[in-house]
């Protein structure tokens, strides 16, 4: 089929308006795309200030150097926030450009998702990067950390999830962690739990850089605390993290400009290693006959926040009656040794605790206490409940 000439101008114009009009459309395609990549990426991070965030780029021209901060729990979120406000002097070295933190958990009864404390705070300073991967091995989430967030210095407080050699080999400057004790003594997983269980006094803080072995770096920093004896872990891990959160401030600008690395901290002596196991949920029932008062109270001590601490104990003198579990709150040690006996009496004084005597004589006042499906109390409140009955612990219960 021949074509006129005449028409010829009006078709190539014609065509070239349809490439035109291809070539506006087509970034469609592309938002489309970036839709399906948000949805699939959906269980490794949400950003929740905006999705613009995941796709903002990481070109810099202030010089300062990238921290992102990994922590899940309150401590975290508060030692979050010192960070950042130091971040906003104008002479910092370094910004906090988003956290990691662990996935949020869902509400029992009304199905809603709740961020991680360090994931609310991280909102609220509307931080670019808000990430909570399932594992810190995801692929895609390390992949996003390399090509997006590029950190240049990952501070880590109470995270929660072991992190993996790629990890550890993004940040130029490594990754620091706070841990609340004097390293190598209580390494893993609950290292106030049990440095009170052990009687520890003094008790502190270090700052160290992260390797692959579980709290094995080296060390930046220490810092000591002497501690009243009756110190519970609910009291001292925030006042460690305190601590901490400053001693790593006061080695951060010294971190991002070279003087202070890995091959010039402290190594650790593994000869000192004492191991932090995880606590058993078990391990709070304490044992008045075979544990002495000082034992017991310093388990009370360290298990404060989970999982707590009972004794089984049988109310009046039927001795067909079942042990009933009551919490120990509060506790002290007496300085004195009485005959052993079961029953348990409060003592003379007027603002006296109730006085648990152990089978080598030794005596546990318990200033607070807990009886099953009652709220916490003081001596004198359960004393009075009693009616005048009498009240022994009982051993050879199991859990």
């Amino acid at each position: 089929m021949l074509l006129n000439k005449s028409i010829l101008p009006t078709i190539v114009v014609i065509y070239t308006m349809a490439l035109v009009l291809c070539s506006a459309l087509r970034p469609c395609v592309g938002f489309q795309s970036i839709g399906r990549l948000s949805s699939a990426r959906n269980r490794y991070f949400r950003s929740f200030t905006s999705t613009s965030h995941l796709y903002s780029t990481t070109t810099d021209d202030d010089g300062k150097a990238r921290i992102l901060f990994l922590g899940t729990p309150d401590v975290a979120a508060t030692s979050l926030k010192t960070i950042y406000e130091q971040s906003q002097s104008p002479d910092s070295p370094y910004k906090i450009v988003g956290v990691v933190t662990q996935p949020p958990k869902r509400r029992k009864r009304k199905g809603k998702e709740i961020m991680s404390p360090v994931g609310l705070v991280a909102e609220e300073l509307e931080l670019p990067y808000i990430l909570h991967p399932e594992k810190a091995r995801d692929k895609e989430f390390l992949d996003e950390l390399e090509n997006t967030v590029k950190p240049d210095l990952c501070i880590t407080a109470a995270y929660g999830q072991y992190l993996p050699k790629r990890f550890l080999s993004l940040p130029k400057f490594g990754t620091l962690n706070i841990h609340p004790s004097l390293l190598p003594r209580w390494r893993g997983a609950s290292p106030v739990q049990r440095s009170l269980e052990a009687g520890d006094n003094p008790v502190g803080v270090s700052v160290l850089f992260t390797v692959s072995k579980m709290d094995a770096g080296p060390i930046v920093s220490q810092e000591t605390l002497t501690i009243d004896e009756n110190e519970q872990a609910t009291t001292l891990l925030p006042t460690l993290f305190d601590i901490g959160t400053q001693s790593l401030l006061d080695a951060l600008p010294k971190v991002v400009n070279g003087e202070i690395t890995m091959d010039n901290s402290l190594v650790q002596d593994e000869s000192e290693v004492v191991e932090a196991s995880m606590i058993n949920a078990a391990e709070g029932q304490l044992h008045p006959e075979s544990m002495s008062a000082s034992e017991c109270h310093n388990r009370i001590r360290g298990f404060s926040m989970w999982p707590g601490t009972y004794i089984y104990i049988r109310i009046g003198d039927d001795d067909t009656k079942e042990p009933v579990k009551m919490k120990i709150i509060e506790s002290s040690v007496l300085d004195e040794t009485v005959d052993p006996t079961n029953v348990i009496e409060i003592g003379p004084k007027k603002k006296d605790g109730l006085r648990l005597v152990h089978s080598d004589g030794s005596v546990l006042e318990l200033l607070k206490v807990q009886p099953v499906t009652r709220n916490v109390m003081d001596a004198k409140s359960f004393v009075n409940g009693l009616q005048g009955q009498s009240v022994r612990w009982i051993s050879g219960v199991e859990s």
